[in-house]
């Protein structure tokens, strides 16, 4: 029985989405279950299950396809063997061969290729001087100025001078023309599509630089009462809950308190209206090799410190492995991101629409600073804030950080919600 494969249900913010690699080739057995190819989409990578078990006779969509909701991708085959549909994906491999054939010719620059193409030349009949029998621009005019240097070509009759004008030898000549195709001939360049998250990413960023009123706010934090408070209780905490004492739940704590304690930093804008939002989702920006993602913290002010470091430490191994699902990085009313972990000293955060604010963290140096009248070191992160300046003002953003900057400096704050 021939069994159609395709493309799961998406959510509704994601209109297409793209085959990226599929897994098994015409002819082969597949089982049930098995991931066919991974589709992926402006937000998460999907797997693609067989519905039973057969043989792929057919794949209709090809990687890099843009595809829809239940569109069909591919076709199986229940009755199958194996063995009986090898010897048609070998058929399919045949026709490669001759291209491969004429790949064989040495590789050639752009300028080479586009001079052997205007005059008719083989690039098997060009020997390349560049690097690894590369055919440069001069190699290609040289080849291709050939046949007009034939014997058998007539010479064509030579005019009489004119009794006053100079030979044309004699006159200067003007140099020849650098052009940058021949200054760039062997430079090595790659050409690759972005990924729909790339794009996504780059789409989102531009519409939140263009329609949002963005400003940043600056502070610096003494990390030392964090950091003493942390040494003192992270080998119990460790114990206890089975996951490191990090610094990301004081800096979500912190934030919470600014959030309560100014609600525009929590809210957004719906065309002319403000919207308050009485929940607190907070996105964590994370990196992945698919590119920067930003899970969400579900009613982040009812979770604990353990709640915050195992979540965080989740998202973090799904993001590695491909596996945050569109839920988990669907809205969000706040968001912090740590750049401090590659070793930023300070940023501009950008805010991630349609929020309005995000929070800055950057990595903790000692610092010479001013105490009491001394110099002293002090382990000092600055702090920095992008809020949209339509609906929250400079007093708000502002106090919002202080709130922050006090609460991380006195963490007992945090633990009393003072």
């Amino acid at each position: 029985m021939l069994i159609e494969v395709k493309v799961p249900q998406l959510s509704e913010s994601v209109a297409e989405a793209t085959l990226v690699t599929w897994h098994k080739k015409v002819g082969e057995a597949v089982a049930r279950d098995e991931n066919l190819i991974d589709i992926e989409t402006d937000k998460v990578v999907l797997e693609t299950p067989a519905p039973d078990a057969g043989v792929l006779v057919a794949i209709i969509k090809q990687d890099g396809a843009l595809v829809t909701s239940g569109e069909l991708i591919a076709q199986i085959d229940t009755d199958a063997r194996a063995s009986a549909a090898v010897p048609a994906a070998e058929a399919e491999k045949a026709p490669a061969a001759a291209p491969a054939a004429a790949a064989s010719a040495a590789p050639a620059s752009p300028a080479a290729r586009k001079i052997m193409d205007e005059r008719g030349v083989n690039p098997a009949d060009v020997q390349g001087t560049g690097r690894d029998g590369r055919i440069t621009k001069p190699d290609a005019m040289g080849r291709s100025a050939a046949p007009a240097a034939s014997p058998a070509a007539a010479p064509a009759p030579r005019a009489p001078a004119a009794p006053v004008a100079a030979p044309a030898a004699s006159l200067p000549q003007p140099p020849s023309p650098v052009l940058i195709d021949d200054v760039l001939a062997d430079r090595p360049l790659q050409r690759v599509p972005m990924s729909r998250l790339r794009a996504r990413v780059a789409e989102r960023l531009l519409q939140s630089q263009s329609q949002n009123a963005i400003l940043t706010t600056f502070n610096e934090v003494n990390m030392a009462p964090v950091m003493e408070l942390r040494k003192k209780y992270a080998e119990k905490f460790e114990k206890t809950h089975g996951v490191k004492l990090g610094f990301m739940s004081f800096f979500v704590k912190a934030a919470l308190q600014a959030l309560r304690k100014f609600p525009l930093l929590n809210a957004s804008v719906d065309g002319t209206d403000i919207v308050y939002h009485g929940f607190f989702d907070i996105g964590i920006a994370v990196g992945s090799p698919r590119g920067l993602v930003v899970p969400i913290l579900r009613d982040a002010d009812q979770m604990s410190f353990a709640d915050i470091e195992l979540k965080i430490a989740e998202f973090g191994q799904k993001a590695k492995d491909g596996k945050l699902s569109i839920e988990e990085l669907t809205g969000g009313t706040f968001s912090i991101s740590n750049g401090g972990v590659f070793g930023s000293m300070l940023s501009t955060p950008i805010i991630n629409p349609p929020q309005s604010a995000i929070l800055g963290i950057h990595a903790t140096k000692e610092r010479p600073v001013a105490e009491n009248g001394q110099v002293v070191i002090r382990p000092i992160n600055y702090l920095a804030m992008s809020y949209d300046h339509r609906i929250i003002d400079g007093r708000e953003a502002v106090l919002g950080l202080v709130t922050m900057k006090e609460a991380l400096e006195d963490p007992a704050r945090l633990l009393f919600d003072v």
